[in-house]
């Protein structure tokens, strides 16, 4: 069931992020972020409600909340580098998230098998290439690789975070809504602090261009919302170093979904990468 969960997992952020992509040509990514979870948080207060998650309160919620403190700025940061580039240099090393993860595991006594262990080194190697590493060309800033490198340790500590932040079904509901408002909290800041220096909260054509567009938003706030609660029922009932291993395949998704929508051409390398991430995939499920 873990294999399974986390494969989930990096199908709904696989697609959240290529939607998240597309959306970002039309609006700016704050924008994007702050509707998108915004939808997400009214989503999950209705179900919460619904389902008497408010007994589940409790001090673990502290981990949803860091969680949700966490996430805008790690994004912000990613979104940043990708802004200076090159793409080629940044999403690989953004990928590098999965080793937080792995690594509280392995601090916690987990020890993979012989096989899980060479298909985590697979699967990770797979991830990196999966991204089109660019290995020539002018050498990258410095700004640009610390943005690069606090987006993935801020990626992998929302892994580590979340996987804490509850004990029960009725607990996760509740712990995604919190997540979900710290989300909004800290991105309307920074979109607000952004609009106040000159940047449009609203896309090209104003309020009607952003209700167009809410059904695609709410499309990424929810599939992120999935991701972030299959990937807490993984870790909670497997080894954590299998989970975050296997769900943070969602790069090689995205790459196959600008494949298969935008007709983008995959570079030798992602071809490459793609492939052995789903070798080591299978290593990890039968180990």
């Amino acid at each position: 069931m873990t294999a399974a969960l986390a494969l989930a997992t990096s199908l709904l952020w696989g697609l959240a992020d290529f939607g998240g992509g597309l959306l970002t040509r039309r609006m700016s990514a704050l924008t994007v972020v702050v509707v998108s979870q915004t939808l997400a948080a009214a989503v999950l207060g209705a179900v919460v409600v619904a389902t008497g998650g408010w007994s589940a309160w409790g001090p673990q919620l502290w981990f949803a909340v860091a969680a949700g403190v966490v996430g805008p700025v790690a994004m912000l940061a990613f979104y940043k580098a990708l802004a200076q580039g090159p793409m080629g240099v940044v999403s690989p090393l953004a990928s590098l998230a999965v080793l937080v993860p792995v690594g509280a595991g392995l601090a916690l006594g987990e020890r993979p098998g012989r096989l899980q262990a060479v298909g985590i080194l697979v699967a990770v190697t797979g991830v990196v290439l999966a991204g089109g590493p660019e290995l020539r060309g002018a050498p990258v800033q410095r700004q640009t690789l610390l943005l690069t490198l606090v987006s993935a340790f801020g990626f992998g500590a929302v892994m580590a975070l979340i996987e804490h932040a509850s004990t029960s079904m009725t607990g996760l509901f509740l712990a995604l809504f919190v997540q979900r408002l710290c989300n909004v909290a800290v991105g309307g800041a920074a979109l607000l602090t952004q609009q106040r220096r000159g940047t449009p909260a609203l896309p090209d054509g104003g309020r009607e261009a952003l209700v167009a567009a809410v059904p695609a938003l709410a499309f990424v706030g929810l599939a992120d919302v999935a991701a972030n609660g299959t990937y807490m029922v993984a870790a909670q009932h497997g080894p954590v170093t299998v989970a975050a291993v296997l769900a943070s395949l969602y790069p090689v998704v995205t790459a196959l979904a600008a494949r298969g929508v935008l007709r983008e051409r995959l570079r030798a390398v992602q071809t490459a990468g793609a492939g052995l991430a789903l070798f080591g995939t299978v290593l990890l499920a039968s180990g």
